[in-house]
């Protein structure tokens, strides 16, 4: 069950809430918004009773959600959640462009990706310090050395850095530099111990998809965050694999609506790693903005015919600038902002 507090319920009506589920056997899980107040029941909420939490003061409603995430579904937040990355929203009314290389490879190949990002009106810049690859003989990332390249390439344009982490034994060290966005990716979308310690630090997750995971599946492990305490999810829509092998990965662009029914989390888009070609990814981004997505995750290298990692999907500078021209006017055709 979620219990949604009134902007005017005071912290003895939280207490006297708290008290009420601790009382039937379960546990709590408070969620603190900018207007409201949300407490999720966890455990078997069926001998609850909306009504006699919906009497009690400083509660606006009590509703019972029978699915088996109940922290992010739509239910507990109508109005849909909206990130704040320093400053930057995401989840709301404007779209975010999140740009950058695929790996972090030399100090002057980030300053020149960070100046093209800004360049181009990207608010926000991807890339990837550790690598997981195919082939254990593919170049694997510079590790902390990436970050710190990274991060002084992204902080001369004052842009909030996203990059995947992969081994919960790194977290501390994401901490200490002071990553933006902590990046879970496709392979680790079910590494539920990872998964558990992101949910206890106070940093935007994304989560990507799994290559073949169901929507369940995908919202699900999105709870193992919240219910570690950590409400500031995005979603990311990465492609998924079946028969076809004409291209990379297919874009689920249904799973764009499917998402924006079932949970009030936000939702990016990756087209590079969806198609897996460079050539596609202005045709998927801009169905992506089209079907509602909050954001794109999209590949630039400032030379991509020398790029260590996925040369074949990264844009040039240039094909940004061209790509966020064309999705400003998708966007403003939808009610929305680049």
């Amino acid at each position: 069950m979620i219990i949604v507090m009134s902007p005017q319920a005071s912290q003895a009506d939280l207490d006297a809430v708290v008290a009420k589920i601790r009382a039937a056997g379960l546990t709590e899980h408070i969620s603190r918004g900018s207007e409201r107040t949300i407490v999720g029941a966890i455990g078997d909420e069926r001998p609850l009773s909306e009504q006699a939490y919906e009497q009690m003061a400083g509660v606006e409603r009590a509703i019972h959600i029978v699915k088996p995430y109940k922290l992010v579904a739509r239910e507990g937040h109508p109005a849909g959640s909206i990130i704040d990355i320093r400053g930057i929203k995401l989840g709301g009314k404007q779209i975010q462009v999140i740009a950058g290389p695929c790996s972090v490879e030399t100090e002057a190949q980030m300053q020149l990706a960070a100046a093209g990002v800004h360049a181009a009106g990207c608010r926000m810049m991807r890339g990837g310090a550790f690598k997981p690859r195919t082939s254990p003989y593919a170049f694997q990332g510079l590790g902390v050395q990436g970050l710190e390249y990274f991060q002084a390439a992204a902080r001369e344009y004052d842009m909030p850095i996203v990059t995947e982490l992969m081994d919960v034994r790194m977290l501390d060290t994401f901490m200490a530099h002071d990553v933006d966005v902590i990046q879970i990716g496709a392979r680790n979308m079910q590494n539920f111990d990872l998964l558990k310690e992101v949910g206890r630090v106070n940093k935007p997750v994304i989560l990507k998809r799994g290559l073949s995971a169901t929507i369940a599946e995908w919202l699900m492990a999105a709870e193992y965050i919240a219910a570690g305490g950590n409400n500031n999810i995005i979603l990311c829509e990465r492609g998924i694999r079946t028969f076809e092998t004409a291209y990379r990965n297919v874009l689920d662009v249904t799973a764009i609506a499917m998402l924006k029914r079932e949970t009030h989390l936000p939702v990016l888009v990756d087209p590079s790693h969806a198609g897996g070609k460079a050539w596609m990814v202005p045709a998927l981004s801009r169905a992506a903005v089209a079907a509602g997505a909050d954001g794109l995750l999209v590949e630039m290298h400032p030379n991509p015919c020398e790029a260590w990692c996925d040369a074949d999907q990264a844009l040039t500078p240039q094909e940004l600038e061209e790509l966020m021209a064309s999705l400003r006017l998708i966007a403003q055709a939808v009610g929305r902002e680049l």
